[in-house]
């Protein structure tokens, strides 16, 4: 096979404590899976990218947001990983990140579940679990919707409780009607050092809007 007709692939492993990391436990096995496959397909790995993170979400991975960065600006064309797990263990997100490669046009290649959209047989593996995710998310979501709307019928008062102090409440409604910009008011409560509801110390414009659009619903 020509050198510029080898596809570029990147690989990723995770692990999801730091003992592991710094013992090297599980990384050596996922990247030797990872470069004997590459090479039995006669792919160019590129790279390969670590995480230490759980697996329970794609967010905060460090790692994985660098190999989708590549993978997406056209520098590698699939990403590798030698189990599912290492990559999530949510069906819905990893549905979500097959959407996402099939929109942005690179191929996930899971070697324990099959699943390699570069094959016909693996893009049928991939459309199968992403329908069965999306029918999930539907479902979900309608049942939802019939227990919010049989709790309103009862008379059940939802959301959750207001949790932000009152005085923060009217200091921020009197600083909106002063004039102030949402931003503004964001800013002055970040340099006093006034807590969200959630106890957090950093507002925003949006967070300052619901406390406005809370004050104008009956």
């Amino acid at each position: 096979m020509p050198e510029q007709a080898r596809l570029k692939a990147v690989g990723y492993i995770r692990v999801s404590t730091l003992d592991q990391e710094d013992s090297g436990l599980g990384l050596d096995a996922q990247r030797d899976a990872i470069q004997g496959e590459v090479s039995r397909r006669g792919w160019e790995l590129v790279n390969v990218f670590t995480d230490t993170a759980s697996g329970r979400s794609l967010s905060r991975r460090p790692g994985l947001e660098e190999a989708l960065a590549m993978l997406e600006c056209g520098a590698a064309a699939a990403l590798v990983v030698s189990k599912l797990d290492r990559l999530s263990r949510s069906t819905k997100d990893f549905a979500t990140l097959m959407e996402r490669a099939q929109r942005r046009g690179w191929a996930p290649v899971v070697l324990d579940l099959g699943v390699d959209t570069t094959t016909p047989a693996g893009e049928l593996v991939a459309s199968v679990m992403v329908s069965v995710a999306q029918w999930e998310r539907r479902a979900i979501s309608q049942r939802t919707k019939e227990a919010l709307a049989a709790k309103r019928a009862q008379g059940t008062k939802l959301g959750r409780p207001r949790q932000l102090p009152e005085a923060t409440r009217k200091r921020v409604l009197h600083m909106r009607r002063s004039g102030m910009t949402l931003r503004a008011i964001a800013d002055r409560l970040n340099r006093d050092g006034t807590r969200t509801a959630q106890g957090g110390r950093m507002w925003y414009a949006s967070t300052v809007t619901k406390i406005v659009h809370s004050a104008q619903t009956p």
